[in-house]
């Protein structure tokens, strides 16, 4: 399952009331990095697919989540569990990084 495009407008449906954790990359067209680490997380949403959704959010197409969450920096990575920002994650790294991260946290 491929990574899943989240807005303001579907942000509490999509991310907020889902009954999994859903990790929410944002990100802009114009962050180098951001794209770096694309399909890092294409991959880990296919392989991590029953344990987290893996959402990603344009921050210049949406701004009201960001400016909530405090995106002052991207890639941020921030899981979310219950409806809550239970860890976040600055900046690129390698997949094996990203995943070691993210299936600690889960």
């Amino acid at each position: 399952m491929a990574t899943k495009s989240v807005t303001d407008a579907s942000f509490q449906a999509d991310v907020l009331d889902s009954d999994k954790p859903v990790l929410v990359d944002f990100w802009a067209d114009w962050c180098g990095p951001c794209k770096m680490i694309a399909p890092a997380l294409e991959e880990i949403s296919d392989e991590l697919s029953e344990q987290v959704t893996v959402a990603k959010m344009d921050i210049m197409e949406n701004t009201d989540v960001p400016g909530q969450m405090g995106v002052q920096s991207i890639p941020l990575m921030i899981l979310f569990k219950d409806g809550k920002a239970v860890a976040q994650k600055l900046g690129a790294a390698p997949k094996s990084q990203l995943k070691q991260w993210l299936e600690s946290e889960l």
